[in-house]
C-alpha cells in the first residue's frame, strides 16, 4: 500500500514538472524521444532555483472587495489596476463606462452607491496607473477617448465625471493604455483603428502617430525596460518591435504563433520578447524570442488546449512570468534564465473559481517583511481577490536576493526630454525598510497657444530682464509661506486618513457583532 501511495506520488510530480512539452526538432524514434522527454523533465526536478517553492494563497474572505459588477465587455484587457495606494475595477455602468477606485484598505462588501469615475460614454475598455503619481490613472474607451483623471490622496468621496485631460485622435474604440516606464506624463494609446499614437499629457498634444504599421488589430503594446522600443502583437499574427520616435520598425516575426486566436507580447529586463499565442491545432504556446534574430525563437513550448487568451505579468527583478489565462483559474509561473530551456516551469496556482480579469501590484507595494514577491487581484463575477506569492523563509531578516533595488516612483526623464531622444533606465529605489508613499504632486494640464510662440524682440528680453532678482526675491518668500501651508494640510489630511481607518475598522467589528 505504502509503494503504491510512493509511486503515485512520483507519477504526480512527473505530470506537475511536464505540464510544459518542449517543442523537439526533427521526430526521432519512439524510445529516442521518451528517454530525451525524461531526461528534461529530470533536470527539471533538480534544478537549483531559489523560487522553486514559491506558493499562493488567496486571502480571507473578510480581506477581498465584494459585491462588485465586473465588466462583461467582452476585450481581452485585464480589467484591473494597481497600485500601493488603489485598486481600480472596470465595472458594469448604465450608459456610458466606468470604474471603480477603492483605497487598498477599504475591503469587504462595496456599497452600491459608492462612487465612481464616469465620465466615458461608452464602455471602458483598459485602465492603468500612472507609474510616477500613484494618483493619476489613464482610461481608455469605447467612445474612442483616452481620459487622464487625478484621484483625491483619500479616495473618492463623490462621482467623478470631469477628466484633467481628454485625449482625442484615434477613429475607433481605444483597447490599450500604456505609460511610459521612465518618463513623465508620456502616454501610449492604441485603438481598433490600428493606430498607436504617443501623447504628452502634460500638454494634451498627440505627438507621434502610428497609424501605417499595423494591418489588422492590435492585440497589445508593451515598452521595453527604458522606454526607447516597443513591441506589438497583433491580429495579423505579427509581432513587431517598434522604434516610435524614429517611427520604424526595427524586428518582425510574421506567424510567431500560427493560432488564430489572440496572441500577447511583451519586453523582459534582458531586451528578448516572450510571446503567448496559440498553434495551428488550438494549443496554448509560450515563446522567447531574440529580437536582433527572430528566424526561430530561442524557446517554444506548449502548454494545453483551453482557449482563454494568456495573460502575460512580468517581475524583472526576479525574472518570473505568472501567465493567467482569462477564465482560468490558476496562475502558472516561471523563471527565465540564461539556461536552457532558458522558461523553466516553476509551479501552478489552482483555485476553484474562474478569474474574469486580473491585476497586478508593483514591487513598491509588497510587504517585504513576509517574503511576499507577487500580489495579484483576481476579479470574479461579483468580488476582487487579492492572491499572495510568497517564497518561504526562515528568517525575519530583509531577503536582499529576493528584493534588489527596484522601480521608484520618481520619473528618470522629463516628456520633452523623451520627445528629443533621450532614454533613462528606471530610477530605483531600495525595499530594505518597506515603502512609504510619499506625496504626489498635481497632475497640471497646460494646453499650448500658437500665440505664445511668437518670437520676442531682443530690447523686450533685456527689459524683463533688469526687474528679474527682485521677482526672485519675492518669489522665494512666496514659495517658503507655500511650503508651511502645504505641510499643514498634508497633517490634516493624515489625520483625517486615519480616522477613516479607524471608522472603517469599527464599521466592519459592528457589521460582525450584528452578524
Amino acid at each position: 500500500m505504502r509503494g503504491s501511495l510512493a509511486f503515485g506520488r512520483v507519477i504526480h510530480s512527473l505530470s506537475e514538472v511536464s505540464l510544459l512539452t518542449l517543442k523537439l526538432g526533427p521526430r526521432s524514434p519512439p524510445s529516442e524521444q521518451s528517454e530525451a522527454f525524461l531526461m528534461d523533465t529530470m533536470r527539471r526536478v533538480v534544478r537549483q532555483s531559489k523560487f522553486r517553492h514559491v506558493f499562493g494563497q488567496a486571502v480571507k474572505n473578510d480581506q477581498c472587495y465584494d459585491d462588485i459588477r465586473v465588466s462583461r465587455v467582452t476585450w481581452d484587457s485585464s480589467f484591473c489596476a494597481v497600485n500601493p495606494r488603489f485598486v481600480a475595477i472596470i465595472i458594469e455602468a448604465s450608459g456610458g463606462g466606468a470604474f471603480l477606485v477603492l483605497p487598498l484598505h477599504k475591503t469587504g462588501r462595496i456599497d452600491k452607491s459608492y462612487p465612481t469615475v464616469c465620465g466615458h460614454t461608452g464602455p471602458v475598455l483598459d485602465i492603468d496607473w500612472c507609474p510616477h503619481n500613484d494618483q493619476v490613472i489613464a482610461s481608455g474607451s469605447e467612445d474612442c477617448t483616452v481620459m487622464v483623471w487625478q484621484i483625491p490622496e483619500n479616495g473618492l468621496t463623490l462621482s467623478l465625471t470631469e477628466p484633467v485631460v481628454i485625449l482625442e485622435g484615434h477613429s475607433k474604440r481605444v483597447g490599450i493604455v500604456a505609460w511610459h516606464p521612465t518618463a513623465r506624463n508620456v502616454l501610449l494609446s492604441a485603438g481598433c483603428d490600428n493606430a498607436i499614437i504617443i501623447w504628452n499629457v502634460g500638454t494634451g498634444e498627440a505627438l507621434i502617430n502610428l497609424d501605417d504599421m499595423h494591418s489588422d488589430m492590435i492585440y497589445n503594446v508593451s515598452w521595453n525596460r527604458n522606454g526607447s522600443l516597443i513591441c506589438t502583437a497583433s491580429k495579423d499574427k505579427k509581432v513587431r518591435v517598434i522604434d516610435p520616435r524614429k517611427q520604424e520598425i526595427v524586428a518582425e516575426k510574421e506567424k510567431a504563433h500560427e493560432g488564430a486566436r489572440p496572441m500577447r507580447a511583451i519586453f523582459l529586463a534582458d531586451g528578448n520578447v516572450f510571446t503567448t499565442g496559440f498553434s495551428r491545432m488550438s494549443e496554448r504556446q509560450l515563446a522567447l524570442w531574440n529580437p536582433k534574430n527572430m528566424e526561430e525563437p530561442i524557446a517554444l513550448h506548449e502548454m494545453d488546449t483551453s482557449n482563454g487568451v494568456l495573460l502575460p505579468f512580468y517581475d524583472p527583478d526576479t525574472s518570473i512570468i505568472y501567465l493567467c489565462g482569462k477564465g482560468d483559474s490558476s496562475i502558472r509561473y516561471f523563471e527565465i534564465t540564461d539556461e536552457s530551456p532558458y522558461v523553466h516551469y516553476l509551479n501552478t496556482f489552482s483555485s476553484k473559481e474562474p478569474q474574469r480579469g486580473m491585476g497586478y501590484m508593483p514591487k513598491r507595494g509588497l510587504d517585504v517583511n513576509k517574503c511576499e514577491i507577487a500580489r495579484f487581484f483576481k476579479l470574479h463575477e461579483r468580488k476582487c481577490e487579492p492572491i499572495i506569492m510568497t517564497v518561504p523563509r526562515k528568517s525575519d531578516l530583509f531577503q536582499d536576493d529576493l528584493y534588489p533595488d527596484t522601480a521608484g516612483p520618481e520619473a528618470a526623464l522629463e516628456a520633452e526630454e523623451w520627445f528629443e531622444g533621450k532614454n533613462a533606465d528606471p530610477l530605483l529605489i531600495s525595499l530594505k525598510h518597506g515603502y512609504i508613499p510619499g506625496k504626489n504632486r498635481d497632475l497640471k494640464v497646460v494646453k499650448k497657444n500658437i500665440l505664445d510662440s511668437k518670437p520676442t524682440a531682443n530690447k523686450k528680453c533685456d527689459l524683463i530682464s533688469i526687474p528679474k532678482k527682485t521677482a526672485d526675491a519675492a518669489s522665494g518668500q512666496n514659495e517658503a509661506k507655500l511650503d508651511e501651508i502645504l505641510k499643514e494640510i498634508k497633517s490634516i489630511k493624515d489625520t483625517i486618513c486615519n480616522q477613516d481607518e479607524r471608522i472603517s475598522k469599527l464599521e466592519q467589528q459592528m457589521a460582525k457583532i450584528a452578524a
